[in-house]
């Protein structure tokens, strides 16, 4: 079909600069390979396109039918062809990402404004959900994970900050009426706000000092489903409900503004930052390979 095409292109090319020679010059190949590519298509059509004498070349009547209706068609396709190279020379189009709301929360937001303001022509979707999923099967280019949940069949770039920490707090008022806790253990007699994955499980607390760690599941009197739904347990905790584990960065305008307090600091659990992954195809859509380029260089 390629071929044909250019067959095509090629014949309406030499009618329209009318002859071989004209053609060449003004549509960069070479005078036999117009001739050759006229020969293929006539005799692909068994029917006579050209006149050719020594002075001039014309289209005969079935040349003339045929150059009339291929003049729009080939000219659709020359503009589809266009728009499929603005995606390569112009990053363009739809990105989706597949992200939990941590990463929607605390991760993306300095990166997403500076990425779509130098890339204006890109739409970027933000699909937000706390299991791990087929970023594929689920209609996204790419998600962003943290290392123990990613597809080992995908390329992993790091994203965001290299180290979090998982942070404690709870409310001057609470820890006043209620006491500062000195190690961990302390927290089993203490009402704890406890969070829980999408898919039911209820992650244990875990805290490590030096050699010393330590796994806990304390009990208390609010459990919410993680995710955007965390701003509830931050509410309880600043309502003097209990002590609250989240992200430190979640946490951060509460505990700068005195409102939260660390709560076992030294024993805050940290771990690696979040990765971007991808397929490892490639060819990746323009907007993808533009989020990828503009991560690296951050």
């Amino acid at each position: 079909m390629a071929a044909e095409l250019q067959d095509l292109f090629a014949f309406l090319t030499v009618v329209e600069a009318g002859g071989f020679r004209e053609a060449a010059r003004t549509g960069g190949q070479s005078a036999s390979s117009l001739s050759e590519a006229v020969r293929r298509l006539e005799a692909r059509l068994g029917v006579r396109l050209l006149n050719r004498t020594t002075r001039s070349v014309a289209p005969t009547e079935a040349g003339q039918r045929l150059a009339e209706r291929l003049k729009p068609a080939l000219g659709e396709v020359s503009a589809a062809l266009d728009v499929v190279s603005s995606f390569r020379d112009r990053p363009s189009g739809t990105l989706r990402l597949n992200v939990p709301a941590n990463v929607a929360r605390l991760v993306l937001p300095p990166i997403i404004t500076p990425f779509l303001k130098l890339y204006p022509d890109i739409r970027l979707e933000v699909v937000v959900e706390d299991s791990f999923v087929d970023v594929l099967a689920a209609g996204c280019d790419a998600g962003i994970r943290y290392g123990e949940r990613l597809e080992q069949d995908m390329i992993a770039l790091p994203i965001g900050p290299r180290t979090q920490r998982l942070a404690l707090a709870a409310s001057p008022a609470y820890l006043a009426g209620r006491g500062m806790p000195q190690h961990p253990r302390d927290l089993l007699s203490h009402p704890c706000l406890r969070g829980q994955f999408a898919g039911g499980a209820i992650p244990s607390w875990q805290f490590q000092r030096g050699a010393e760690s330590i796994i806990l599941d304390p009990a208390g009197p609010l459990l919410v489903r993680t995710g955007a739904s965390a701003d509830l347990l931050v509410s309880a905790a600043l309502d003097g409900l209990g002590i609250v584990r989240l992200f430190e960065d979640w946490l951060a305008p509460h505990l700068n503004s005195g409102t939260l307090v660390p709560v076992l600091e030294e024993w805050w659990e940290s771990f690696d930052g979040p990765f971007l992954y991808y397929p490892g195809r490639r060819h990746l859509p323009s907007p993808l390979r533009a989020f990828v380029d503009f991560v690296k260089a951050g």
